[in-house]
């Protein structure tokens, strides 16, 4: 498509910077929280991550959209961005697996897109003076009047968006990681047993469901605010926390949940919002992050042993507020010492900040999906015994 042909469209800030480029997917207004992601890959699993619920992406890899998309890489039924932003984008994508552009993609889920602007410079705004609320549209090209809309919308810090993307509906999922694209195949072999795995949906990705099955998980599915009662009648091995969107500071019904299912003592792995949530049912409190950690090349670690994990969240647990006696640090963020880990020091319970599913990303952390599989193992040969 050339110049000629594109549609403008206008990108306001809440602080009123402005940006004007041009269109791509779906015509109209959006406002969200606009946010960055240094992913060179993966723009499709980011897209359809329910985590971005609310938030406006800036993509900092300079093109977007060269192998397309296709149903195989979604991470949930739809796209769950307010917007993109992107510096260069491909209308006719060339890889062996693509079924449909990129614009096309998000013209038929209605999210609007702007590229054509300078994300270079964009994205070290946000750095300078963190995430902010922002709109992009077709349709309003006055920048007061844009501004307007977008400095009434609410702030992430206090929203609930976990009810915007939970199931509404318990399912069992089965699907596991599909043999060509197994990455850990000899530990996956190593599990010879069947454990029920009831995991609560926050905002959770496929990717990690299919880990969990292809570690021998039956993997039941229920809502965010499913009762700690109705969750045990299930009997179930262990207990996942998954990620989601928004504040977890906001999401009162799942950390009373949390709270009420640590006293049952069984093995219990959260990821992202999950990880916060089980800091909050913990005793700990959240803070949120200036602009977060998006993308595939977060270090962490502790002592001797570092990941490179894939990471995308606003908050993070305030380290000074973990009750030193129950908890320990497992893990820090290594660019900013923020807390990436916690164990309970004497439950079979443990939590991390990062995505060891990747999905994009590296697959360094894996073995955590394993860790949880011993610990449920554990559990039940000790209630047998």
């Amino acid at each position: 498509m050339s110049l000629s042909d594109a549609i403008p469209a206008l990108l306001v800030l809440a602080d009123g910077t402005a940006y004007r480029g041009w269109s791509f997917g779906a015509m109209g207004t959006t406002v969200g929280e606009v946010v960055f992601n240094t992913g060179m890959t993966g723009y499709q699993e980011v897209l359809t991550d329910p985590s971005y619920t609310g938030q406006i992406v800036i993509f900092t890899y300079p093109e977007l959209g060269n192998t397309g998309v296709n149903p195989e890489d979604e991470e949930s039924t739809k796209p769950h961005v307010r917007g993109a932003i992107a510096r260069n984008i491909c209308h006719k994508p060339s890889n062996w697996r693509s079924t449909q552009s990129l614009p096309d993609y998000l013209k038929q889920h209605q999210i609007p897109g702007i590229f054509g602007i300078d994300t270079r410079a964009l994205t070290r705004k946000i750095r300078m003076y963190g995430a902010m609320n922002g709109g992009i549209s077709t349709s309003i090209l006055d920048e007061t009047e844009l501004l307007e809309l977008v400095q009434a919308a609410p702030n992430m810090a206090g929203l609930n968006l976990v009810r915007e993307v939970t199931t509404p509906e318990v399912y069992e999922w089965s699907e596991t990681t599909t043999e060509v694209w197994e990455f850990n195949p000899e530990s996956v072999a190593k599990i010879e047993e069947t454990f029920t795995v009831v995991a609560l949906d926050f905002g959770v990705k496929r990717n990690i469901l299919r880990r969990l099955a292809s570690y021998g998980c039956r993997v039941i599915v229920v809502p965010a605010n499913t009762p700690a009662a109705e969750i045990l009648k299930y009997n179930p091995d262990g207990i996942f926390l998954s990620n989601g969107p928004g504040d977890p500071a906001a999401v009162t019904e799942g950390i009373s949940t949390v709270k009420a299912l640590l006293e049952s003592q069984k093995p219990m792995f959260g990821i992202c919002m999950g990880h916060q949530i089980l800091g909050h049912a913990l005793g700990a409190e959240t803070f949120k992050l200036k602009f977060g950690h998006r993308g595939l090349n977060q270090p962490a670690g502790l002592q001797q042993r570092v990941e490179i994990t894939s990471q995308n969240h606003s908050f993070a647990i305030d380290p000074d507020s973990l009750p030193s006696a129950l908890v320990e640090v497992s893990h820090l963020n290594l660019n900013d010492r923020t807390v990436a880990g916690v164990r309970h020091k004497s439950l079979p319970v443990f939590s991390v900040q990062y995505h060891p599913e990747a999905s994009p990303g590296p697959h360094d952390a894996d073995y955590l999906f394993e860790q949880f599989v011993l610990e449920m193992q554990t559990a039940r040969q000790t209630a047998i015994a």
